[in-house]
């Protein structure tokens, strides 16, 4: 969290945006959180709003805000707030990798109309601890942006003895949403503060903010159909 949170104050700093950074779920009410453009979930893992909150986030999302969600955003923590899971998500975590748990892997792009991945090249690579979900959210209309080559590296975990084959075949790792008048973006990278150094993922979560804060209607039209 704390690389990241390093990493997207410079970002926001170059756009000339304001941050401000909180663990405390009581700013999720409707008239603070009237004050931003868009949410990041920044590595944020458990139960963390009360359903006051979590009704506060989901009426000013679908109003026109903007969310990122960064890694753990996307686990099996969140797995009580069908909303959350249903409309930013759009996938249930199986597990990650382990033996060993970061690993190199090849990524591809594609959907390339979509602002998010503006400057980012076709393949590229990324050293992560690795996600996997039941099915790709593709499957629920979600909008992808970025797979992984399941060949490029270990999906398995191995932990006590056991082995665990996490292969999804179509494994997406970035993927964008529409939830009423808002938006949304989910990455899976960022477990080490290493990660947010990548220039991939760095730029990736800049054009991700830069759209979500923008609004109208561009990523969320034809161009950017799953």
């Amino acid at each position: 969290i704390e690389g990241g949170s390093r990493v997207i104050g410079e970002i926001a700093d170059g756009h000339g945006w304001g941050v401000f950074h909180t663990e405390n779920g009581a700013v999720f009410n409707a008239g603070d959180l009237q004050r931003f453009a868009a949410v990041v979930f920044l590595n944020a893992s458990g139960d963390m709003l009360n359903e006051s909150q979590e009704r506060a986030f989901q009426t000013w999302l679908e109003s026109g805000g903007g969310w990122l969600g960064i890694h753990a955003a996307g686990d099996s923590s969140h797995a009580g707030w069908q909303w959350y899971r249903d409309n930013l998500v759009g996938a249930d975590f199986t597990a990650h990798i382990m033996g060993p748990q970061f690993q190199r892997a090849t990524v591809v792009s594609e959907n390339h109309g979509h602002p998010v991945l503006a400057g980012i090249p076709d393949i590229w690579q990324h050293e992560e601890e690795w996600y996997s979900w039941a099915k790709s959210p593709r499957t629920e209309g979600f909008h992808i942006l970025a797979t992984l080559d399941e060949d490029s590296y270990s999906p398995v975990q191995k932990i006590w003895g056991s082995e665990t084959d996490l292969s999804m075949g179509d494994h997406p790792v970035v993927w964008s949403n529409c939830v009423g008048s808002g938006r949304s973006v989910y990455a899976a990278m960022g477990h080490r503060a290493s990660a947010f150094e990548q220039s991939q993922v760095r730029r990736i979560i800049s054009n991700a903010l830069a759209w979500l804060i923008s609004g109208g209607e561009e990523g969320c039209t034809a161009a950017s159909a799953p």
